[in-house]
C-alpha cells in the first residue's frame, strides 16, 4: 500500500485517512475512529462531491470538505471511510463514493464502510466474494447487484482483507477493526481500548495508562 506516511513516536507509520462526507452523514458512526486515529498521528481529511459546498450531517453539523471526490487517489491514502447516511437508501446519489471504493480496493488500499454505506457497496457488487456484515442480512438482500448472502455473518464488525464492514449500532467495533487493519495499536492495547470503550471494563484503564506512559497509546 502506498500513500502519505509519517512516523509517530511510539507508534507505527501513520498516513492520511480520507473520510467521505455527504448530506445526512451519520455523525456518531465514525467519531471513535477519526478521533483516535488522529491521536495516533494519522491526518484525517474529509472528501465531498466538491469543496465549494458544505454538507450537513444528520445531526445538523455543517462540514466544508477538504477534498473533492474526483481528486481523491488511492495512492495518496491509507484508508477510505464510508459512513452511513439516509441518502444511501434514497437512491443512487452516493453511487460515486461506492465507485471510488472499488478503485481503492483494486489498488489494495483499505475501505471501511458502516451502516448504509454497506448497501452502497452491495449495489456496486463489492461485497460479492467477501465476508461482510451490515445492519441485517435482509437489508442487503434488497440491494440490486448483491449476490453474497452466503458470505454474510452476524457480527459487530468484520474485516475481509482490505474491506471492513459494520452495522449502525457498532461504531466502537468498527473503530477496532480499522485500528487493527492500520496497526494503530499493539494487540494488547487494542484489546484494552475495546474493553474500555465497548464494555466499560474498568480493568482496561490501567493497561491504557501504562501504554500511554510508554508512548504506545
Amino acid at each position: 500500500m502506498t500513500g502519505d506516511t509519517t512516523t509517530t513516536s511510539g507508534g507505527p507509520a501513520a498516513g492520511t485517512v480520507h473520510l467521505a462526507v455527504y448530506d445526512t452523514y451519520a455523525d456518531w458512526e465514525t467519531g471513535h475512529t477519526t478521533a483516535h486515529l488522529t491521536q495516533r498521528g494519522h491526518r484525517v481529511r474529509t472528501v465531498g462531491f466538491t469543496t465549494a459546498t458544505p454538507v450537513t450531517t444528520m445531526g445538523g453539523v455543517r462540514i466544508q470538505p477538504d477534498l473533492a471526490l474526483a481528486d481523491l487517489s488511492p495512492e495518496d491514502s491509507s484508508l477510505l471511510i464510508l459512513t452511513g447516511a439516509s441518502l444511501w437508501d434514497a437512491g443512487d446519489d452516493l453511487a460515486p463514493f461506492a465507485a471510488k471504493a472499488r478503485e481503492f480496493l483494486a489498488a489494495g488500499v483499505p475501505v471501511a464502510a458502516i451502516c448504509g454505506a454497506t448497501a452502497g457497496l452491495a449495489r456496486e457488487g463489492l461485497l460479492n466474494g467477501r465476508t461482510h456484515t451490515s445492519a441485517a442480512a435482509g437489508y442487503l438482500a434488497q440491494q440490486p447487484g448483491y449476490a453474497a448472502a452466503d458470505r454474510y455473518v452476524e457480527a459487530d464488525a468484520v474485516t475481509d482483507g482490505n474491506l471492513i464492514t459494520a452495522g449502525p449500532t457498532e461504531p466502537v467495533a468498527f473503530a477496532r477493526e480499522v485500528f487493527a487493519r492500520l496497526d494503530a495499536y499493539a494487540p494488547e492495547v487494542l484489546d484494552a481500548w475495546y474493553r474500555l470503550f465497548h464494555d466499560s471494563d474498568a480493568s482496561a484503564f490501567p493497561v491504557l495508562m501504562a501504554a500511554a506512559e510508554r508512548g504506545d497509546a
